[in-house]
């Protein structure tokens, strides 16, 4: 059978256990099967234990060992759907969606959800724009509305739309990809934090009248359009980080409805994973099985336990 390219095809091609195993080892292992613990080449492979043991080492090893998936009792075809349906759907896909469809409970799908957003976690951060290269620059606010507050509240606190704010700033390249992360503020360090490591040098920025841009002048052509004015001058304007924003925004509010301030970052870097693999290499729309394929090559080499996950243990960086 070939590679599927529906969901559907997905649920049929994975149904076998060794086909998952041979997909994972593929992608993972696409010069030969490597033993994680020597690196060793040379094995052979239990048949029914689904396993390889080495010849250098003698250590056995499956194919979960040192993932993402490693010390999970859900058979991969159940992992391998659920990321299926993480990196098709535009908008997420909930964990109670996730537990309905592959008959797990919710608990386990939503750690199952963001152990797989670590794999799209990194995948998707790419240098952008040349010195020729046009980039977008802005900074949006996440949570916090203030008719989600109790009328009390809002009387004490003397606000008309305030609260509990998360602030999240990106680079977009016109035509390329996006660059995104979860800041602390919006100081002028912040916004370098995410600029100078993204875009080169010579490269033309285009901002909003936010005063602390102005640093930008110095490294970068730059353009500003002043929102209080208009929204479009010409070829100046941030509608592209605006639109991902939009998405973004669509994501949590509609999928997802409650995202925790200490999980942002994961759901971040998920949008920008799909945002950023929506074109592929011919230039025309990626197809979900050219999505999946590039997120199931990035399992290896981290782990995130539910201790982490929860904040009780300082969770280690990949």
């Amino acid at each position: 059978m070939k590679q599927p390219n529906t969901l559907q095809q997905a649920i049929q091609h994975f149904s076998d256990e060794q086909v998952c195993i041979d997909t994972v080892a593929a992608l993972r292992w696409p010069e030969g099967v490597t033993c994680p613990a020597c690196g060793h080449k040379e094995h052979y492979y239990l048949k029914t234990q689904k396993r390889w043991k080495c010849k250098d080492c003698n250590r056995q090893f499956s194919v979960k060992l040192g993932t993402i998936f490693e010390d999970s009792a859900i058979p991969l075809n159940k992992w391998l759907v659920a990321l299926w349906m993480l990196t098709s759907c535009r908008n997420g896909v909930s964990s109670y969606e996730v537990h309905r469809a592959i008959g797990i409970t919710q608990k386990s799908a939503w750690f199952v959800l963001h152990r797989l957003r670590l794999a799209l976690q990194g995948s998707g951060i790419v240098k952008l724009g040349g010195p020729n290269s046009e980039c977008e620059v802005d900074e949006t606010f996440i949570g916090g509305k203030a008719r989600n507050m109790h009328a009390a509240a809002r009387r004490r606190k003397g606000v008309k739309d305030a609260g509990a704010k998360t602030i999240v700033i990106g680079v977009l390249e016109r035509g390329g990809k996006v660059h995104a992360r979860v800041a602390s503020n919006r100081k002028k360090e912040s916004i370098e934090a995410v600029i100078f490591p993204s875009v080169e040098k010579g490269a033309t920025v285009y901002t909003d009248e936010f005063p602390a841009y102005k640093f930008v002048t110095a490294e970068y052509e730059h353009k500003v359009i002043n929102h209080l004015e208009k929204y479009v001058d010409g070829n100046i304007h941030t509608n592209g980080i605006e639109n991902f924003w939009s998405l973004l925004k669509r994501g949590l509010s509609g999928t997802y409805v409650a995202v925790e301030p200490f999980h942002l970052f994961r759901y971040v870097d998920e949008q920008a994973f799909r945002f950023n693999h929506r074109i592929s290499a011919d230039n025309k729309p990626m197809k979900d099985g050219e999505r999946f394929e590039i997120a199931l090559s990035h399992v290896a080499g981290k782990r995130l336990t539910f201790a982490q996950v929860t904040g009780k243990v300082e969770e280690t960086p990949f």
